[in-house]
């Protein structure tokens, strides 16, 4: 038996309705016409997986000052951390829906996106499969071993030498590979994917 590579393997594709589509933007009041930057800030691995809220706020931030609107994404578990985001950013136009939706509906949500930003997650690799353009952010975990199988995703990690450690929370307790991983590189690569 020989081994598969990631290179090998075929990218996953989620085929999406798009009656469904405005069907849920409709019930979560989302707006069809202005562009949705979809955050997804949690990872059931641990917090050594997760881009710190201020961050994905000041991220959120930005692309609402452009006219953007962002929904954010997760499961019950994330509520605390989408809380402090929409809570940072205060704006008519940041829908906190993490544990509020289904898996379907965040699905759909996902695929709406015109630019998801996601922890290395399960909804990273449904963002990949629904096509939506993604920038994949890595801490503990590495990329080489669960990226986003998508051609419209780009990885954003800062390659210190402690990661990646493969550990639920930093060793080091000084999480650096996602506390120095600042918004505006992200925003950098989200111009540039």
């Amino acid at each position: 038996n020989s081994l598969i590579t990631l290179d090998q393997c075929p990218n996953p594709v989620l085929l999406i309705d798009d009656n469904d589509v405005k069907s849920v933007a409709e019930k979560y009041h989302i707006q069809p016409d202005i562009q949705t930057l979809v955050l997804c800030p949690g990872a059931e691995y641990g917090p050594a997986k997760c881009w710190p809220a201020e961050h994905f706020a000041k991220l959120a931030q930005h692309f609402i000052q452009l006219g953007w609107q962002v929904i954010l994404l997760g499961s019950e578990k994330d509520q605390a951390t989408s809380s402090v985001i929409s809570n940072q950013v205060n704006h008519l136009h940041c829908y906190d829906l993490a544990g509020k939706t289904s898996l379907h509906e965040a699905i759909l949500l996902l695929s709406s996106a015109n630019y998801v930003v996601s922890n290395d997650s399960g909804l990273m690799h449904i963002a990949a499969a629904v096509n939506s353009p993604v920038i994949a952010i890595y801490g503990s975990s590495d990329p080489k071993f669960t990226p986003p199988l998508s051609e419209q995703s780009k990885i954003a990690t800062l390659n210190l030498g402690c990661s990646p450690c493969f550990k639920r929370e930093c060793p080091l307790e000084h999480l650096n590979c996602l506390n120095n991983l600042e918004p505006k590189r992200i925003i950098n690569m989200m111009t540039a994917l």
